[in-house]
This record gives C-alpha cells, structure tokens and sequence, in this order.
C-alpha cells in the first residue's frame, strides 16, 4: 500500500528508476512494507484504544479495571457492558442512570423501586435464571447504593404471560416444546 503510495509520489519526478530490480525500487518497497507494519499497528492501536470499536486487548483491558468481569459473551454486549460501568460516578442514584449503569452486570436488567429503600431487579427477556447469576447478582449489588434492599425477580412463563403473548396449545406443539423449555419460552410481547 505505501510502497504504491511512495511511487505514485516520485514518479512525476521523473529521476528514479520504480521497479523492484532497481535500487530505488527495492529501497521504496522496503519503506512500503515499514510503513505498512507501521500504520497495521497504529490502526490496531486506534481501534483498540476506543470502547465503542476495541475487539480483544482493549476489552480486556477495561475490563480488568473493575473488580468483577461483566458476564457478556458477545463482543458487542462486552463493549455495552464496560460502557455502562464507566459511566458510574456521584450521580448515578437517579432510577434511569441505575437502570443504565446495572446492565453492566453483562446482560439486560431493570431496576424498579419498590418503595423506601427497596428495590426489585429482573432481567426482561431473559427466562429463568441467567447463566453466571452470582456474578451478575454480584456486580449488581456493587453497583446499587448498600442501603437499599434488592430484590430479585426472575421470569418464567406464567398462564398470564401465555394468554398475552397469544399461545395456543397448537403453536406450543409446533416449537416441540418439553415442559422445562416451555417454562422458560418468553413471548416477544412480554419481554420488553
């Protein structure tokens, strides 16, 4: 790439022989081939270096910064997850930036208050009880201010959630549903 660069840039000149057989040449795709290595890592760097596009070392390396590792799996859900526990700061007890800043915990979650100082915690879309949920119950808990009590809710299918999101015995034949996987099938109408 810069070895094309360097030439396009010297050819007007007209004084240097570009073909690799040539000293010139050889000399322009030896800077070509440095300034490429150069700019991979530089780019590397770049993305690395941003929340928003970091891949592998950068999302290692912020994660590192907390005292327990986010439960995402995705690259994606890890970035969202470092993005909302670097937001956390002296303003973050009003209810939407818990709501915000406890998705850290690597998955979806709702805060909701239940009154004075208790709180309920549930996971919409996510049936039953998510994988790593000490973790998650964990990094919650550090997050939400100590005096409050929290209160996890989990979600499995209820009768209620079954006539909402239209169930018939037909369509729960048709999914080749067991009992467990039915117990744990989240309508797309009540996971919001």
């Amino acid at each position: 790439m810069y070895e094309e660069f360097l030439k396009t840039l010297l050819a007007p000149l007209g004084v240097y022989r570009l073909d690799r057989d040539s000293l010139s040449g050889a000399e322009l795709y030896a800077l070509g081939r440095g300034l490429d290595a150069v700019a991979e890592r530089l780019e590397r760097a770049e993305r690395e270096g941003v929340t928003a596009t970091a891949e592998d070392e950068g999302l290692r390396r912020r994660e590192a910064l907390f005292l327990r590792r986010p439960v995402a799996t995705t690259v994606q859900e890890r970035r969202d997850a470092i993005a909302a526990l670097l937001q956390i700061d002296g303003d973050s007890l009003t209810p939407e930036a818990i709501n915000r800043t406890i998705s850290g915990c690597g998955i979806r979650a709702r805060a909701t208050e239940l009154g004075t100082n208790k709180v309920q915690v549930e996971f919409p879309g996510t049936p039953g009880v998510p994988p790593e949920f000490n973790q998650i119950e964990k990094i919650i808990l550090d997050i939400l201010p100590c005096h409050l009590d929290v209160e996890f809710r989990l979600q499995y299918l209820t009768w209620a959630l079954c006539h909402k999101g239209r169930y018939t015995w037909e369509h729960v034949e048709k999914q080749g549903y067991n009992w467990r996987m039915f117990q744990l099938a989240v309508p797309p109408e009540a996971a919001g």
